[in-house]
């Protein structure tokens, strides 16, 4: 029996709906399990004091410090590359081979597992250039891991303006640098704020790569010195079994503090939109 094409429609919607509901749901019970488990313990000490017995008591202020040090460098350094990047493939080339070959090594980066950039940065950061266990180190490693998903994302955003904006600017006599900065970035603002965003959120809750090039100190960051990073605490208490009640009141600031990011972009984005519309 050969079903009608709206009931087909029917199921088929049905299906996504059920797995839709699905992931939401594992979301949610990840999320709710940390925060239950941890909110009890995020106290102002926890939040202004600093670690102490390794861990086991006192807070999380420097590795709060720390943790916004690496990640907010990384991204400092990623998102002008990343974006600059995007703007000359898509408007100030042809397609060829070096721009195969810039898209081929960028979709290479995305696929690279975190700890082989962590090798990369500790042979090339930490001891060839003699940076040594920092945050300069750190960021400069997860720089090179954001690089792809900001210039992927950036580059799609950029080609989804209308052609008639770049026609119309043409038009009223402005330069291609002109239309670039002031029509297609304004347009594409939005798309990029999101691939910035979504690397922000990989950097901050990368582990493996931060271990082996900014370290794993708990004292106040240098630019030059060792931190540790929230996600990189997160694991050494559970892995090691110091403490499970800290472990669990770090992965809930950890959370809360994705969130904030997330919902913070997610306004900006609207807001900006709302301008623009």
């Amino acid at each position: 029996m050969r079903l009608s094409p709206a009931i087909t429609q029917r199921l088929v919607v049905a299906f996504l709906w059920l797995l839709t509901a699905i992931t939401i749901a594992i979301l949610a019970f990840i999320i709710g399990h940390v925060l239950a488990h941890g909110l009890p313990y995020v106290t102002w000490d926890f939040l202004s004091r600093s670690p102490e017995k390794m861990g086991r008591e006192g807070g999380v202020f420097p590795i709060i410090v720390g943790t916004l040090a690496v990640t907010g460098l990384a991204v400092l350094i990623a998102a002008p590359v990343g974006v600059v990047t995007a703007v000359y493939l898509t408007e100030y080339t042809r397609k060829g081979r070096l721009t195969a070959v810039i898209r081929f090594g960028a979709d290479c980066l995305a696929g690279i597992p975190s700890i082989i950039f962590g090798l990369f940065g500790f042979a090339f950061f930490v001891i060839a250039l003699g940076l040594g266990l920092s945050v300069l180190s750190g960021a400069l490693t997860l720089a090179l891991m954001a690089l792809p998903t900001i210039i992927r994302t950036s580059e799609e955003a950029i080609r989804a303006v209308p052609w008639s904006f770049r026609e119309v600017s043409y038009g009223l006599g402005s330069t291609r640098w002109q239309m670039v900065t002031h029509v297609v970035l304004r347009s594409a603002l939005p798309g990029i704020t999101t691939g910035i965003v979504l690397s922000l959120g990989r950097c901050i809750s990368e582990t493996a790569a931060v271990m082996l090039t900014a370290g794993s100190a708990l004292r106040m960051p240098s630019l030059l010195g060792s931190c540790r990073t929230l996600a990189l605490h997160f694991y050494t208490l559970s892995r090691e079994g110091i403490s499970m009640n800290m472990a669990y009141a770090t992965a809930a600031v950890l959370i809360v503090a994705i969130l904030a990011i997330d919902l913070t972009a997610y306004w900006i984005m609207r807001r900006f939109i709302t301008k623009m519309s």
